[in-house]
């Protein structure tokens, strides 16, 4: 998800990709509170978490949330962060620290709601631009699921439940972000996506959401 604060300042702005101390304090806080209510969601809540701490399992469970979860949120901001940059905005991701609280509670209690926070960015920007920005988030997620897809197929022919575990769940995660976010509502992408032009909403969102349906709740991978 990305915001848009307009400030009037022309183009004239700060140029390059560059983090300052607190945005990379927040990115580093949000992927590890990310990885962390990722690994208890799928442990099935806190008793979950207790059976696999109790059998070693955990660490190896909070690794793989890192590695699929807590990378496909953190690449899709910082999708909207380079996309940006490159209009010539001030760009930087800011936390939401309560509502990264939130996830870890939720999960705890066997669901998850995940918002841990948003790439704001300042300047003039074109309908056509804003779009772009917003659309780089989900193409992201559908680049890393397409990432995912050999590290799937290998775990299935090495006969390795760790690589197959991490191959699906970095697919199923990174189609399921991909579509939500592509949902024409509110502050989602797709709501901005849509107004610039329903032809490249339609190209992303349709694609996302049928994948998603098929891969991850007919078949039942990453779940």
């Amino acid at each position: 998800m990305s915001a848009t604060r307009q400030r009037g300042r022309d183009r004239g702005g700060r140029s390059g990709l560059s983090f300052s101390r607190t945005e990379l304090r927040d990115l580093a806080v949000a992927w590890v509170a990310l990885g962390l209510a990722f690994a208890i969601f799928f442990a099935r809540g806190g008793t979950g978490v207790i059976r696999l701490l109790a059998t070693g399992g955990f660490l190896a469970a909070l690794v793989v949330s890192l590695l699929t979860a807590g990378l496909g949120f953190l690449l899709h901001e910082l999708a909207h962060k380079v996309v940006a940059v490159r209009y010539g905005q001030i760009a930087e991701f800011r936390a939401d620290f309560g509502m990264l609280f939130l996830a870890v509670i939720s999960a705890l209690a066997g669901f998850i709601f995940a918002a841990p926070g948003a790439v704001y960015h300042r300047g003039r920007l074109t309908e056509r631009e804003s779009g772009l920005i917003a659309l780089a988030g989900p193409v992201t997620n559908l680049a890393l699921a397409a990432v995912f897809v050999p590290v799937f197929v290998a775990g299935g022919l090495l006969g390795s439940p760790l690589l197959s575990l991490l191959g699906g769940r970095g697919i199923g995660i990174n189609l399921f972000l991909a579509a939500f976010n592509m949902l024409p509502f509110g502050a989602l992408d797709g709501n901005t996506v849509i107004s610039w032009s329903r032809t490249a909403f339609a190209a992303v969102f349709v694609p996302s959401l049928v994948l998603t349906v098929v891969v991850v709740f007919v078949l039942g991978v990453g779940f």
